[in-house]
């Protein structure tokens, strides 16, 4: 948790803040709570048991993001009909509540199932999202930042996507521009993106263009490191629907994807698909990560993101292994329980600390 140690208030109504400890943040993946189009496809209890293996960690964390993947709307139709490969989903608005309740503060809109209900279901998943207090962004030309407070302490965030609609994060030069306007309003900055291929095998952070069904999904590895040289503390993906690995670039932490956290239906769940992760990351008031922990969840259908006896610690080991092999010259480390952990070079030695 953040402590202030001084705050003196100036004449223009801003804080000149003296920072020490820390900040924990809590980022999840994927999160569609069940839809209503075609037909009804809800949880038991009418959502009322999705996150309860995973509220307490969330609600423990200083700040707990993830991606809204769809709508929070009551009715209308999709602009998706008569498509192939294409999925439209439509949460009722009543299910921002659980939202709320699980400890999120900011969900990103920024993917490709934002308009699945075209422009009035944006609008009604905005309202739903005021109403219960929880912030958003990655709308392009109506949200495309947003700025949550934590006792004193202004965090900025943005949220990336891949199409038109979205901010897109094939457009470097906007996301230059985006971060730099945060920069200098805001203590911290930490950047969402949905980019990558789809599907089982796509668990690797591949270098270059990653593409599905003839869209770029953006060069990820580019795209994140080039977020941290302008500027942001903390970046983390999703969009491949699996894990992929961590990084700690620059001192600054990345997660690549957080697959699927609370989909209970309408996305495949088998096998890595399932994977449900909370990552927790801890930095220090200048952004710099310190450390964290990868809480191992896995889902299956009809339910949300669940401990399960024997497998404590499976997506972390998974995790653990794609960092290793993806990105073998990070400055983290991470252990079988899931701890992450900076490794220090010297000149004689490497120690972790």
């Amino acid at each position: 948790m953040f402590r202030l140690l001084l705050t003196l208030t100036i004449w223009a109504g801003h804080s000149l803040t003296c920072l020490s400890a820390s900040l924990t943040i809590a980022l999840t993946g994927d999160i569609m709570m069940g839809t209503t189009y075609p037909t009804p496809r809800l949880p038991r209890g009418d959502g009322k048991y999705l996150f309860r293996d995973t509220r307490d960690i969330l609600r423990q964390a200083d700040l707990a993001v993830g991606n809204l993947e769809g709508t929070l709307c009551d009715k209308g139709e999709t602009r998706k009909e008569g498509k192939a490969n294409n999925y439209a989903f439509r949460t009722p608005t009543s299910y921002a509540w659980w939202l709320k309740d699980a400890g999120y503060d900011f969900v990103s809109m920024a993917n490709n199932h934002s308009f699945d209900f075209g422009i009035e279901g944006v609008i009604s998943t905005e309202h739903a999202l005021r109403q219960q207090g929880i912030a958003f962004a990655g709308i392009a030309g109506r949200s495309e930042t947003a700025v949550v407070m934590r006792q004193g302490v202004r965090i900025g965030l943005c949220a990336l996507g891949h199409n038109s609609y979205t901010v897109s994060h094939l457009d470097l030069k906007k996301v230059g521009k985006l971060l730099k306007q945060l920069r200098q309003q805001c203590d911290i900055i930490i950047v969402s993106f949905h980019g990558g291929a789809e599907g089982t095998a796509q668990s690797h952070v591949p270098n270059g263009m990653e593409g599905f069904l003839g869209e770029r999904r953006g060069a990820l590895r580019q795209l994140a490191h080039y977020c941290i040289d302008h500027g942001a503390d903390v970046v983390y993906g999703h969009g491949p629907h699996v894990v992929r690995g961590i990084e700690v670039y620059k001192g600054r932490f990345i997660a690549y994807s957080l697959g699927n956290f609370c989909t209970p239906f309408g996305i495949s769940l088998q096998g890595v698909s399932g994977y449900a992760p909370i990552v927790t990351v801890t930095i220090d008031h200048k952004g710099r990560f310190q450390k964290g922990r990868i809480y191992s969840f896995i889902q299956s259908y009809g339910a949300g993101p669940r401990k399960q006896d024997g497998k404590r610690f499976l997506v972390a080991h998974q995790m653990k292994a794609l960092s290793e092999t993806d990105f073998p010259h990070s400055d983290a480390w991470i252990d079988l329980r899931g701890n992450i952990g900076l490794i220090r070079y010297t000149r004689r030695s490497l120690t972790t600390i």
